[in-house]
């Protein structure tokens, strides 16, 4: 089985078994959801979203994390765990989002797993 096949499968499981599930990661748009999920491994949502309110406030586009300061990331996601791993992870995610998708999260499914882990 194929990776898609494979992850439509557990989707289609998933969807089943947890019909009422939602995100409570607070975003407006593709590029908010990205960074609050690499944020909230290991973290609850309501940590995540009282951190981003500030960071989506100074960061607004996949270019103006790419060009962050990787200390000053750190610094202001540190509130959520794990934030060495976390801003190397988002300055990777959005300095490819800028080098090969014109600044743009990618909608298809393919494209996102080209992402580093």
């Amino acid at each position: 089985m194929k990776l898609m096949e494979r992850v439509v499968k557990v989707l289609d499981i998933l969807e089943k078994e947890y019909p009422d599930a939602r995100v409570t990661l607070d975003s407006k748009d593709p590029l908010q959801l990205l960074i609050a999920t690499i944020l909230a491994a290991q973290c609850t949502d309501e940590r995540v979203n009282r951190v981003t309110q500030g960071l989506f406030k100074k960061y607004r586009r996949a270019a103006d994390f790419a060009a962050a300061d990787l200390r000053t990331l750190e610094e202001e996601i540190r509130p959520t765990g794990f934030y060495h791993n976390k801003a190397k992870s988002i300055l990777t995610c959005c300095r490819m989002i800028v080098d090969r998708f014109n600044g743009q999260v990618p909608e298809r499914w393919k494209s996102l797993f080209r992402f580093p882990e």
